[in-house]
């Protein structure tokens, strides 16, 4: 919700400074995109403040609150999804869905960076896009259930006729592209028993 600035100061600024983020260095602070907060204040979720340029301003103390609010919540801790696509606009268009449901989302542009995050940490779950340049998804499928045993996948593609292949191969679920997002947080949210 937007409001108008109050020119309050940080607990213990020593320069007087306003305690205010810029949009970029709001989503630094809690850890997310930059849609994701835009969404999330359009949503009135966060509150926030609009400069005559039309620039969203955000104070410190504000996502200090709503992060004590969203862990105070008695649910299971975040859940994380990996998005291993080659369209940067599909993982955006993803992440900004997920996270709004309350995932943790991690992004790779393409198999050899998703192995390289599963090493990392492990996913509770694996978006994957079928067709990708150099390594596919069918092989990375292949890799990851070699490495890592059930760990659940959903398949991508605008092939809708791969759908019975890719359960033949053991992705726990298919949707092909273009999906619509509730599909895919329904997809998730099932998979997840969330």
């Amino acid at each position: 919700m937007a409001r108008d600035r109050t020119g309050n100061r940080p607990q213990g600024s020593e320069r007087g400074e306003v305690d205010w983020l810029t949009l970029g260095q709001a989503a630094t602070y809690l850890g997310v995109a930059q849609s994701t907060i835009r969404k999330w204040a359009d949503n009135e979720r966060l509150e926030f403040f609009k400069t005559p340029g039309g620039h969203r301003r955000f104070r410190r103390g504000d996502l200090d609150a709503f992060l004590a609010a969203s862990r105070g919540v008695p649910a299971v801790e975040a859940q994380v999804v990996l998005v291993v696509d080659d369209d940067e606009r599909v993982r955006e268009f993803v992440r900004v869905n997920l996270e709004l449901d309350g995932f943790v989302v991690r992004e790779a542009a393409n198999a050899e960076e998703g192995l390289a995050a599963l090493d990392e940490q492990s996913p509770d779950l694996i978006l994957l896009d079928v067709m990708m340049p150099e390594v596919d998804g069918w092989e990375m499928l292949r890799r990851v259930q070699e490495k890592h045993g059930a760990l659940p996948v959903i398949m991508f593609s605008s092939k809708v006729e791969e759908a019975e292949e890719a359960q033949a191969r053991g992705a726990r679920a298919f949707i092909g592209k273009p999906f619509d997002p509730q599909q895919l947080i329904d997809a998730t949210k099932q998979l997840l028993h969330t």
